[in-house]
This record gives structure tokens, sequence and C-alpha cells, in this order.
């Protein structure tokens, strides 16, 4: 690096700063206000931790996270916030996936604590060695340390999804800095549990909130708190910009309790209209991210390809490492033992064109998958095979438009299956989604009648679709728009 290189860097991190010391501001002068005004009765207090959302600065969940304890205390209920003061040995956001010996950023952390929680009670917890434990872990290989419990929990499987994600793969290399990471979210994990669990038997909170709920922190702090009969919410991002879902199931699954009575009226469904015109243009972002910076009409070369075949069937994948894949799981082991399934039915249907289209959030700036669905086109050279095209996530093309020409749609457990279902297409589903539970889509129970249903689409003329597929799908989405999430954009 020269000395501009240097000088530039410096420059960006002292800009960051600034507006991290701008915001911190505010942060501490809504506190003051909060404190003047909380109200102060006589009930058991709401523990609220988050560890997983956010470092050195505020990002949208610790934002949620903030309001909604300061929400309560207005209210009168006493709010406790558990914070990390160098209490892991490696946390999710601190991990370094390049170097074994990284320094975790805990002193920028810690005085971002001290901001968001300035005039709140709050906890800090540390890390305690634990001599045994080191022994029952020193000899793991990595599969050992992911199917790991040790006195009851379930430690191995509560780790999993953080390790998969911040590795941005979903099998996991065995290469020494995934077992060091792996052992070392183990070591603090447990060393959470024990000081999550002294803390609700001291203080006997009525509750638990927190961030996402599968991240390890949160996870572990969760499960104690269930063991112990505790109201356990767990909050993520909603639909809408600006707005949380809370739930006291997990918040990647999205839960809804749609009542069956529930229809859309005549602005419903102009709201709802208006909403999915702007999708169709990828005029949308979620959790700030905007993952259509344009969306391109299907190119001559394509529509050229789609003469070609009888049928046209377009394949939506998903992010291997995101959080909402554990519940997807129910018929195959992942994702890609799916896509492998679909590319052996796909050779033996030359009639068909099968487009598999990667997610754009695969290649996130930031956030790539080291594990992508570009990765497993290549390796499975689907470019030789005639009747399959592959669409990567760089490459903008309108999906609304693969959806529009297709006889039907094949997703693992994406959203834009709801979209096609309001579309008026059918839609088989290998992986449960939070729509899938509503009769939206096809879901069969199994992988065998999985396969059937597809072979049995894939030969008929013509492909019904059952007319309340697409209505339940619009109050799902409306549901899940407009009524299940809090909004906090006026904040």
């Amino acid at each position: 690096m020269n000395l501009l290189q240097m000088a530039e860097k410096a420059r960006k991190h002292f800009a960051v700063e600034k507006i991290h010391e701008e915001n911190n501001a505010q942060v501490r002068a809504m506190a003051h206000t909060v404190a003047i005004n909380a109200l102060r009765e006589q009930h058991a207090p709401v523990l609220f931790f988050e560890a997983s959302t956010r470092l050195a600065g505020i990002s949208l969940n610790a934002a949620y996270n903030l309001l909604s304890s300061w929400s309560l205390r207005l209210q009168g209920v006493p709010v406790i916030h558990l914070f990390c003061d160098r209490g892991m040995r490696s946390c999710v956001l601190g991990t370094s996936r390049s170097e074994i010996a990284a320094k975790l950023p805990c002193k920028a952390c810690m005085k971002q604590s001290d901001s968001l929680y300035v005039e709140s009670e709050a906890l800090r917890f540390q890390y305690q060695e634990d001599e045994a434990f080191e022994e029952a872990i020193a000899g793991l290989v990595l599969d050992g340390c992911l199917g790991f419990s040790y006195q009851g929990l379930p430690l191995g499987e509560l780790i999993t999804p953080s390790l998969r994600w911040i590795l941005r793969r979903h099998n996991l290399e065995r290469e020494p800095i995934t077992l060091r990471i792996a052992k070392d979210y183990l070591r603090s994990a447990w060393s959470i549990a024990g000081q999550v669990e002294l803390i609700i038997d001291g203080l006997k909170p009525q509750a638990l909130v927190v961030f996402n709920g599968m991240q390890f922190p949160e996870a572990t702090a969760r499960w104690v708190a269930r063991q112990k009969g505790m109201k356990t919410y767990s909050h993520e991002v909603g639909l809408q910009p600006f707005s949380a879902f809370f739930t006291e199931g997990d918040a990647t699954a999205y839960p809804l309790d749609l009542p069956k009575d529930f229809a859309l009226d005549e602005s419903q469904n102009a709201r709802l209209d208006e909403y999915l015109g702007k999708r169709l243009k990828g005029k949308f972002s979620m959790a700030g991210v905007q993952f259509w910076p344009e969306m391109s009409q299907l190119d001559a070369s394509l529509l050229a390809d789609m003469a070609k075949f009888e049928q046209v069937v377009p394949v939506f994948t998903n992010v291997i490492f995101d959080t909402s894949q554990p519940h997807a799981n129910v018929i195959f082991r992942d994702m890609f033992e799916w896509l492998d399934n679909v590319l052996e039915i796909a050779k033996t249907h030359p009639e068909t064109l099968f487009i598999i289209r990667a997610h754009p959030d695969e290649a996130r700036k930031g956030k790539a998958s080291e594990e992508s669905v570009s990765q497993w086109a290549q390796s499975r050279e689907i470019g030789k095979v005639w009747n399959l095209r592959f669409i990567p996530p760089e490459q903008f093309l309108s999906s609304y438009e693969l959806i529009d020409r297709s006889k039907f749609v094949m997703v693992y457990n994406s959203t834009i299956g709801l979209e096609a279902s309001i579309m008026g297409k059918l839609v088989l589903a290998a992986g449960k989604s939070r729509y899938s539970p509503y009769e939206t889509c096809l879901l069969p129970e199994s992988r065998s009648s999985y396969i059937t249903k597809l072979l049995e689409l894939l030969v008929d003329k013509t492909v019904g679709v059952p007319t309340i597929y697409a209505a339940n799908s619009r109050r799902f989405l409306y549901f899940q728009l407009y009524r299940s999430s809090l909004p906090f954009d006026p904040f």
C-alpha cells in the first residue's frame, strides 16, 4: 500500500467515524428523553440481547432492538440490556475468514455499546475459561464440533448456522481455520450459556428479546431461556423498508398467524398492486439493500433459445448460507442436492428448456457466497447440456419475464415463488418457505413425491393451477407486508 492509498484509507475511516459520532449523539439525546419520561412500575424486567447485528455502528436491527426497549420503558416495563464486554473468543461479525489469529474489534464494539445503552440498565458479560470444557473439545474434528453436546446443551447445533453464515457456504471445508472458528464458537457459546443462566436465575425476567435467533450468541441465550420456561422473542427486518418482524417462533422462518377470514378489500388490493408494480421493475430494497440496480428485459439470444423448445421452466435458487435455509431443508439435504436432482431430470426431458436463475444477493459485495450456484453450474458443466441455461447473479435480467413465459415455476424457498403464484403460475417448491403452509404453492411431502410431481408436470399438456393459490398468495403477501411487522420509519 503506497502513501496515497494509506491517506485515502485514513480519510474514509475518519469520515465513517464522524458519521458514527453524529448518530451516537442523537442516540444519547433520545436516551436522555426516554430516561426522563420512562414510567417506573413494578414489573419483572425484559432482557434485550443483540450481539450479532453490529460492531462499531448502528445497524437497522440494532436500532429496532433499541427502539423497542425504549418503547417498553415508556410503558413502565423495566428493561435490561445484555452486552458483550470481551465476552467471546470469537463473535460472528468479528470473525476473520482469512487470519487464524486476527484480533477482535472489541474496543470499537464496546464503545458503541456504551453509546447505545447510555442511561439504560445494562449488564456486561465477559468470557469465562473452563478447563473441563477445553478437555472435552480438545480432540474434536469438524464433524465432532458440529454434533457436539455438553451437559445437555446442543452447542454444535447452535453454532452451525453461524459457521455457515460467516464462511458463506453450507458445506463446510475441512480446513484449519474452519476448525478454529468452530471451536471458538463452541467456547463462546458455552461461556454465554453459563452467564445467561446465572442472570436469569438472579433477575427472574419475564421475557428475552434477541436479534435473529439463529446466530449462536442469541441462539444460545434463547435456548437457555426456553429451557427455563421463559418467553422468548426474536426479530428480523420485515419486507417493508424500516420495519421489523417480532415473533415467539423463529424470525428467520417468519411464522404468521394468517386469519382464515382475512380478505382484501378494494383499497387493499390497489395498495398491493402498487407494491407489486414496483417489484416487477426491481424497485425495492430489504434491510437497506437494493438487490436490483437495474432490471433488463430478456435479450434476443435467450428469446431465440426459448423458441426452440416446447416449454420453458425457470428454476429460482437461494443464497445457500442464509439463516432462513435451515428451515427450508425438509425434502432435500440442501439446495445443491435439489439442483443435482433437477439437473438429472432435465437431461431426460430435452423438449423443456430449464433456465436456472441465481439469486442476485449471491454476489453482493462484501457478502458474496463462497459456495455459489455459479460454482455449481461450472462444476456440473451445465453449459454442455442442450436444454439448460444459467443466468448468473450479476446479470439483472427480469425474473418476471421468465415467469410470464413459463409453463410452471420451480423454486427452493425464494420469495419469488409467492409472486409467481400471484401472476397465475403453478409453483413447485422444493423447500419449506414462509408462504408454503398457506395453500399458495405445491410442496410435496417427500423427495419421491416431489420427483413424481415434477415428472407429471413436465409431460402434462396443460398445467392446472388451483384458483385459491393466487388468492391466498395475495392475502399472505399483504398480511406479511402491512400487518405482520412493526413500522419504524417515523424514527
